[in-house]
């Protein structure tokens, strides 16, 4: 992967997945190009979950996945995880009680996952149990992340993780320092990433939560929903 010159980093869920026709047209557009891209997948997903998706909507295989909201790093070309971010994610990581705590507030009703490398809920009430919960861990001295995103997913996860965080770890140790990056999104657990100073895309069918983004020459609003706002954003950083 040092030796791409371009970088596609994008969620999966609502930003390259969801139009069968603007996606195949954003690869057909990728396999055209003189250049070679690396694709970095960051996704909320959990590891099989992600691979499932990218069979099921047959996209190209990754350079890396991110899985799991940045808890999660493998290099997907010998499916190896990179055991230095793990290590990383389990310091000061007390996910018993981060249940136990959250078990406390019926709003919220936990997510079954495979591993607690992160812990999950949904919530139908809105803000007022994400602020409930904030407070109860805070109060606990629990080391944390909290991110509420699509006014229903809550995660938390360990206090040096996600999306952003995993991906300027992934840029430092296997990109080339001069690599050309487009970073995508859709949705308040993308705010991270979005906001790390690269050219970045709020794809056009994006969560009302990134409208508060504020405006930034490297952070592009793409009229196109889904594939076609990350072709549209492509476009204007890199091939006007």
């Amino acid at each position: 992967m040092k030796s791409k010159p371009y970088m596609l980093a994008t969620d999966l869920d609502g930003t390259l997945v969801g139009d069968k026709e603007a996606l195949h047209k954003l690869l057909r557009y990728f396999d055209k190009k003189i250049y070679d891209i690396a694709l970095i997948y960051i996704t909320g997903r959990h590891y099989a979950s992600a691979l499932s998706l990218i069979e099921s909507e047959a996209l190209p295989m990754p350079d890396v996945l991110i899985s799991d909201v940045g808890t999660s790093i493998y290099m997907t070309k010998s499916t190896v995880e990179d055991k230095d971010w793990t290590k990383k994610m389990q310091t000061d990581w007390q996910p018993d009680l981060v249940e136990e705590i959250a078990s406390q507030i019926t709003a919220l009703t936990k997510q079954l996952l495979p591993d607690n490398g992160r812990i999950s809920f949904t919530t139908q009430s809105g803000k007022a149990p994400v602020i409930q919960l904030e407070k109860a861990l805070i109060v606990n001295n629990v080391s944390h992340k909290l991110i509420f995103s699509s006014n229903r997913d809550v995660d938390i996860l360990p206090r040096n993780s996600g999306k952003g965080e995993a991906l300027t770890y992934v840029l430092e140790k296997y990109s080339c320092a001069s690599v050309n990056v487009l970073v995508a999104g859709d949705s308040g657990n993308d705010i991270e990433m979005l906001s790390l100073g690269h050219p970045s895309v709020i794809v056009g069918n994006a969560q009302d939560e990134l409208s508060s983004l504020e405006v930034h020459p490297q952070l592009y609003r793409s009229v196109q929903k889904y594939a076609g706002g990350i072709h549209e954003a492509w476009m204007h950083f890199y091939d006007e």
